[in-house]
């Protein structure tokens, strides 16, 4: 099974976020993204497998030592191997340290395969659309709708969460950030 760390942006930016996501949506250009049922979110490592038990402690340990960040969403960009259309936050060395340190509070864990998760390869990104498995045209459309309605916006990442990578998503366990 697979697994990954997200992490999460407070109600109302959260909420912004999938409404941009909805819009595509709406305009019946895709729905993968919807079909999901995954909060906006960034992604922070993924795994091959994981002891939920053992994951789920190290991540309160984690949390209580970790602090809410701000979150400045400020560029569109899109990975056009995989047609994946998201939103990019203003990064810091603080995000990058807590991601590097997320790590190394999971090494344990197996992720051969995720590299690009790993600090040093790591993009961070919040997906908007998902649009691999449709016309090549929905791709281009999505893409100008979100440059067109996307506005810079600021909020908080306030909690993590450990989710089970399946179609939908599951969500396993989520805790706040410590205040």
């Amino acid at each position: 099974m697979q697994y990954a760390i997200e992490l999460y942006f407070d109600k109302v930016t959260e909420q912004k976020l999938f409404n941009l996501a909805k819009r595509v949506a709406d305009e019946k250009l895709s729905t993968k993204f919807i079909e999901w049922k995954t909060r906006p979110h960034l992604t922070l490592a993924c795994f091959n497998d994981v002891d939920e038990e053992n994951c789920i402690k190290l991540l309160k340990e984690f949390a209580k030592s970790h602090k809410r960040m701000p979150a400045c969403i400020a560029s569109v960009g899109m990975f056009t191997d995989t047609r994946t259309i998201f939103v990019s936050p203003v990064m810091n060395s603080n995000m990058f340290q807590f991601q590097r340190e997320l790590h190394e509070y999971l090494n344990d864990f197996d992720k051969k395969g995720w590299e690009w998760y790993c600090p040093d390869r790591w993009v961070p990104h919040c997906t908007i659309a998902l649009t691999r498995e449709d016309e090549d045209c929905v791709f281009y459309k999505a893409s100008d709708l979100i440059l067109r309605e996307f506005e810079k916006m600021y909020g908080e990442f306030v909690s993590i969460g450990l989710v089970k990578i399946t179609f939908p998503v599951e969500e396993i366990y989520t805790i706040e950030l410590d205040k």
